[in-house]
């Protein structure tokens, strides 16, 4: 497909770089040649009818899909031809992800919840815990014995926070809002298009939804197994 899914800022910002992106399953090509590049503090929304790719897409970016063929570049190493200890190293450095549906423990506390990730990464306690209560704080979270107790949009904020914790360099969310009524999903699109600016890192949402979509910076369609540039409003 070229150069169809670019956004720069400059070419030495691009911390997620695809190029020439191939996935085939089952006999269907799900991606055929997929570029993308997203920079520091730069959001990106991928939008397309259930069943395009989006989550193949997605997959990839993570390295739990492998391609048939391209590169996946994080912070400028290719995840593809990593081996897996490798590539976990390198997922838990620089990358966090924000689930549909949050995929947070019920029965611990939102900062167990959030704190937890960093733990497994060999954090020391007293920061970490720190850095949790502060990153809930900043997003809304109230304090709650349980994370059960939280709203809809609480715990997706909470999820944000989760995402945050190891400072990653690139934020990927899959349909972050697809659970949420309207005026829910409206405030966590705020707070979750918000982080780049705040925290410095790329966002790359996969969503359904136009009105998300358009609080991106730049709006690509999965369409016939290729991105294509898409304006569907004025954006921020």
């Amino acid at each position: 497909m070229g150069g169809d899914g670019e956004l720069r800022a400059s070419g030495s910002d691009d911390v997620l770089s695809v190029d020439g992106l191939r996935c085939e399953m089952a006999g269907r090509m799900l991606l055929d040649g997929v570029d993308l590049r997203v920079s520091a503090g730069h959001s990106v929304a991928i939008v397309g009818p259930s069943g395009s790719g989006k989550s193949t897409l997605l997959g990839c970016l993570l390295g739990l899909v492998r391609p048939s063929a391209g590169v996946v570049r994080i912070v400028g190493r290719d995840i593809v031809r990593m081996h897996r200890r490798a590539l976990e190293l390198h997922r838990s450095r620089h990358m966090g992800v924000v689930f549909q549906f949050g995929e947070l423990l019920p029965e611990l506390t939102p900062v167990e919840n959030v704190a937890l990730a960093a733990l497994l990464a060999g954090g020391r306690p007293e920061h970490v815990y720190g850095r949790a209560r502060r990153l809930l704080d900043d997003l809304g979270v109230p304090e709650a014995v349980t994370t059960a107790q939280l709203s809809g949009g609480e715990r997706q904020r909470a999820a944000v926070a989760r995402a945050l914790i190891n400072e990653p360099t690139v934020l990927l969310a899959d349909e972050p809002t697809g659970a949420l009524d309207a005026a829910t999903r409206d405030s966590v699109a705020s707070v979750l298009f918000d982080v780049p600016r705040r925290w410095g890192c790329a966002l790359v949402v996969v969503t359904h939804d136009d009105v998300i979509a358009q609080s991106a910076d730049v709006c690509w369609e999965l369409a016939d197994a290729t991105l294509r540039r898409r304006v569907i409003g004025a954006g921020r």
